[in-house]
């Protein structure tokens, strides 16, 4: 049974119907040449057994490649005329007499392929009126292949970043300590995901590509599973991110099974969008019984995180740094932050700030009535040995003013 052609491959061999019709020739196609092999990707003919989509010829004994190289001409009306031609396989089986090509070129200029048409009897009607119409009709075959090639090749970069990866167990992930801004005390640290420098792209980039191409969950998981392990090295909660699809998997809930869940903060990005919260709540209820504490992230970077915060009820909310950067020097960034406090804290859920780089806004931020944070100031990412370990006894009564020491995670 053949198989079924895509939508971009049966707007191809429109045209190719189209060009056959016109130079009332029974066979056209289109190729792709990847420099040793001429594919036949798209055929329209009324003579299916002898020219098959699918097929293969080596390119260099192709009549496409000979008119490429200006061996031959673009239009042939008649093969005997040229001894080369006679000589190609293709003069033989399926025994071509008439021949019209014109390169497939897409918009950076590159070669993808060929446009051809062929007879089995000579046709001395053919002229450069035939090969004008065929660049034509090639020009908008390119058209509609590139969108998919490029989406191929986008695809099977990915793949070639991401195979290597899996096959070695999953991205390095670091921690970084969250500690509490009135003591200075670590009271647990977010796993955050590494991958390698040479692909000079950031974990959300990573994850996010990963996704659209369908291996987002294989990805998230083996970060999850990598992170989890920390569980056992470091005191404290473990925060862990994760996508609202991958979390509804039954390959997540499974590892949930497995982890000592009050020790567990499951943070949620603002940005990932939620499509059934009931889903979601479910998936998440036995979890959050047993102990697991849910995190909205992001907040505060978008609206989004509010209908989050709304509809999942959470036990801390993380205000995403673009909020938290120079508020002790901007107005309304402080007022922005006193609110989301207040709206928190009457909400009962624990305040945390990310992206703390200066003592003055870890004072800022302290003196707002922020519960936590964590940035370059509090400590940098790093591996669990680095981490402090977690603060026992009671906890000690707030510091007005940054001094030596203070608030290193």
């Amino acid at each position: 049974m053949a198989r079924k052609r895509t939508d971009a491959e049966q707007q191809v061999a429109d045209l190719l119907r189209t060009a056959r019709k016109s130079l009332h020739m029974p066979v056209a196609f289109l190729t792709r040449m990847d420099g040793t092999t001429q594919h036949l990707e798209v055929v329209d003919t009324r003579v299916p057994v002898l020219v098959q989509e699918g097929a293969e010829v080596a390119q260099e004994t192709s009549f496409c490649q000979k008119i490429l190289d200006g061996e031959l001409p673009a239009v042939i009306d008649d093969v005997r005329k040229h001894p080369l031609a006679m000589s190609l396989p293709s003069a033989r089986i399926p025994r071509i007499r008439s021949y019209v090509s014109t390169p497939v070129t897409l918009s950076d200029g590159s070669l993808y392929g060929t446009f051809c048409a062929f007879g089995f009897t000579s046709d001395k009607e053919l002229n450069q009126r035939d090969e004008a119409l065929m660049k034509v009709l090639a020009s908008a075959a390119s058209v509609i292949i590139e969108p998919q090639l490029r989406a191929q090749q986008r695809r099977d970069a990915i793949d070639g970043r991401l195979d290597p990866l899996v096959a070695s167990g999953g991205p390095t992930v670091v921690l970084q300590p969250i500690v509490d801004l009135a003591t200075g005390n670590r009271v647990g640290a977010e796993a955050l995901s590494r991958f390698p420098a040479d692909w000079g792209k950031g974990p959300d980039v990573v994850f996010e590509e990963a996704h659209s191409i369908g291996r987002g969950h294989e990805v998230e998981l083996l970060a999850l599973r990598r992170a989890a392990e920390h569980l056992a090295t470091v005191d404290g909660y473990v925060a862990m991110n994760v996508s609202p699809q991958t979390l509804l998997t039954p390959e997540f809930s499974a590892l949930l099974h497995t982890l000592p869940l009050p020790r567990v903060l499951l943070e949620l990005s603002e940005h990932d969008p939620v499509e059934d919260y009931d889903a979601l709540s479910s998936a998440l209820l036995p979890f959050r019984a047993a102990g697991m504490r849910l995190a909205i992230d992001d907040v505060g970077a978008g609206f989004s995180s509010l209908r989050h915060i709304v509809v999942t009820d959470p036990d801390v909310i993380k205000m995403d740094r673009s909020i938290v950067s120079g508020l002790h020097t901007d107005p309304v960034l402080h007022k922005l932050v006193e609110s989301l406090v207040t709206f928190g804290h009457g909400c009962g859920v624990t305040v945390v700030a990310e992206g703390i780089e200066t003592a003055e806004e870890a004072v800022a931020l302290h003196g707002l009535g922020v519960d936590l944070g964590q940035g370059w100031f509090l400590g940098r990412p790093g591996p669990p040995e680095a981490l402090r370990p977690v603060a026992a006894g009671p906890v000690a009564p707030p510091v007005p003013a940054p001094r030596s020491g203070l608030l290193i995670g």
